[in-house]
């Protein structure tokens, strides 16, 4: 069985330099969490939210530039009729 020490190595040097950091920021190890864990969904949160808000707007100047049209088209066809 083949092992390569070196990387065992280096992703133990890893681990305890993301433990230390972890104990630096957070202190006790019941309340340390990776600072990393949640950046991507918030990332994502943002993303999406910013999404929907641009597509309710789209919706509403759409929705508001039909109902305009709609209202202008019975204005002008009364108005083209009587001589």
């Amino acid at each position: 069985m083949a092992r390569n020490h070196d990387a065992i190595l280096l992703e133990a040097v890893k681990t305890h330099r993301n433990r230390l950091l972890g104990a630096f920021l957070t202190g006790e190890l019941d309340g340390r969490r990776l600072i990393n864990d949640n950046r991507k969904r918030f990332t994502t949160s943002i993303v999406l939210a910013a999404v929907a808000c641009a597509v309710c707007v789209g919706v509403s100047f759409v929705s508001n530039t039909l109902a305009t049209q709609q209202q202008q088209k019975p204005a002008a066809t009364s108005s083209s009729e009587t001589p």
